[in-house]
């Protein structure tokens, strides 16, 4: 059972390039296992977290409904954004500049084998990470992700969530509205929820900017002390 990860900083990275990235790496991790069961062989699986920025893009899980997305390819186009249909579970969603994106590719046989579990625990970092800002998030009830001024009229999401496992071992993860453009969130119905408003850190916290580093490091340690993880740190941009 091997608990360290390898936390990777991409720094500002095309979408496609790193879903294939992420591919590689799942890939990898799975033909370990495999290859440890036909050869009745224990060595030791990987796992990775990956942070990313991505320049404006579009994404629709494999359950989602084309109709969400708001735009055609020419106005895709005019608002310098590409748009990919992916093999994620969720509907549609938005990354960008300014948004902390988190893909841990994980063995979970390394930690647990609950995929509930593992959905349940990446909120709950988000949560933990949003209360040392002053900010009461929450789970809202059949609806993905972390929100806030749940069951009110106010109701906003600040951060996404949808994943994909196989034989426990997972890929995509969470998009956390850091510094995000919010205006990019008017071309989409966002997760496929209509009349939900959409919220970044801080815009809720009334100021330009919030340090991405400060942020990062806010996540790690929370997913460190949730996972019972270690880390091989490189350096967080």
């Amino acid at each position: 059972m091997n608990k360290t990860i390898d936390i990777q900083d991409l720094g500002l990275k095309d979408y496609k390039d790193t879903w294939d990235y992420q591919e590689e790496l799942f890939k990898s991790i799975l033909d370990l296992k495999i290859r440890n069961r036909r050869e009745a062989t224990n060595e030791p699986t990987s796992n990775y977290f990956l942070f990313v920025e991505h320049p404006h893009v579009y994404t629709l899980g494999k359950s989602g409904d084309m109709s969400n997305l708001l735009l055609n390819e020419e106005q895709l186009k005019d608002k310098g954004a590409t748009f990919y249909k992916i093999n994620r579970g969720g509907d549609i969603t938005y990354h960008g500049p300014g948004q902390i994106v988190g893909y841990p590719i994980l063995d979970l046989d390394n930690f647990f084998t609950d995929i509930h579990k593992y959905l349940r625990l990446l909120e709950e970092m988000i949560i933990l990470t949003l209360a040392e800002y002053g900010l009461k998030a929450e789970r809202s009830p059949g609806e993905t992700g972390v929100w806030l001024d749940v069951g009110t009229p106010f109701a906003r999401k600040i951060c996404a969530m949808g994943v994909r496992a196989s034989r426990w071992v997972t890929m995509h993860g969470f998009a956390l509205n850091v510094n995000a453009d919010l205006g990019y969130f008017d071309n989409i119905i966002p997760c496929g929820i209509r009349g939900k408003a959409v919220t970044s850190l801080n815009v809720e916290l009334g100021v330009e900017r919030i340090s991405m580093p400060q942020v990062k490091e806010k996540l790690l340690k929370h997913f460190s002390t949730l996972f019972e993880a270690e880390f091989k740190l490189q350096k967080i941009n």
